[in-house]
């Protein structure tokens, strides 16, 4: 385990190497034969790319180590200059546009708000990168929940968007402290109190009520598999998985993709949280040699 007497910077160091395997693994199955390779557990061939997911997670990193809790006009940048050196990452249309925009100079509060007709995001983009937020604040669950809020915000304004991210941030903050984590129903019934009201929360308690043994296909029926690419769709079966298997890195991460939907996402966020319990050394050793390296600038903290 990571331990949440670990200095920050290194619990959100094995966080961000959790997630970013997961997002590369999650990202090798979306193939035509992504069934038949998840019931033989066949690994993809060649080099494992990651998405936006670690991309972003990257920047939440960098802004802690600068600034020591997340600075959002600094995050933003961040998203953007990042965003506008490799645009190819996967971003959804929205994300593209919202930082391209922050990129000419917009302001990201502005932008933030003004999506989806003023609504803002509700998708699963803020919780996809926010386990590394909840391993640096892991000490501290009330400042975790507040700084989770503060990175969703920046690009998802709606409070479902900032729900997941919250969620997400919570149980790898929990996660954190290994033995002394919360298992199972107990994990996901701690995060409920962290989150506010609404479609998240509620869709959240239902996994309580999702048996351990069910058949996957019957799982994805009562809590969605991310395929929505909203946070409601995506943060149930992340936590479910997560907290049926906080001890294994591999059986997670198997769990999770044989859910398809949005599978790189689902397996970031669920890798993300694992690696917190497991450690770097819970990581597969031959998962981390297919996986795409992941370039970090480590700024000194202001």
């Amino acid at each position: 385990m990571v331990g949440s007497s670990a200095a920050p910077l290194d619990r959100a160091l094995v966080s961000l190497e959790g997630l970013s395997l997961g997002d590369a693994f999650g990202e090798s199955f979306f193939t035509a034969d992504a069934v038949e390779r998840v019931e033989s557990k066949r690994l993809g061939t060649g080099q494992w790319t990651w998405t936006d997911d670690t991309a972003m997670a990257i920047s939440i990193v960098e802004t802690l180590c600068s600034s020591g809790r997340v600075e959002q006009d600094e995050l933003a940048q961040r998203f953007a200059a990042r965003y506008a050196a490799e645009p190819d990452r996967g971003y959804s249309p929205a994300t593209r546009a919202a930082l391209a925009a922050v990129g000419r100079g917009r302001h990201w509060r502005t932008v933030s708000k003004r999506q989806f007709s003023g609504r803002g995001s509700f998708g699963n983009g803020a919780a996809m990168r926010s386990s590394v937020v909840g391993a640096w604040f892991a000490e501290d669950l009330e400042l975790a929940v507040e700084q989770a809020r503060r990175a969703a915000e920046v690009t998802h304004a709606h409070l479902e968007g900032i729900a997941g991210a919250i969620a997400i941030t919570v149980a790898a903050a929990l996660a954190c402290r290994g033995t002394e984590c919360p298992a199972g129903a107990r994990f996901i019934e701690t995060i409920l109190g962290y989150l506010p009201d609404g479609e998240v929360k509620a869709r959240v308690q239902e996994t309580l009520l999702v048996g351990s043994h069910l058949p996957i296909g019957e799982v994805v029926a009562a809590i969605g598999n991310g395929a929505q690419v909203s946070a409601q769709d995506t943060v149930p079966l992340v936590l479910w998985c997560a907290s049926q298997h906080l001890s294994d890195y591999e059986s997670a991460l198997w769990a999770t993709v044989s859910a398809l939907g949005d599978r790189d996402t689902t397996c970031a966020m669920v890798g993300g949280i694992i690696a917190c319990s497991v450690g770097r050394e819970g990581l597969p050793s031959e998962w981390l040699r297919r996986r795409e390296a992941v370039p970090l600038a480590i700024p000194r903290q202001r």
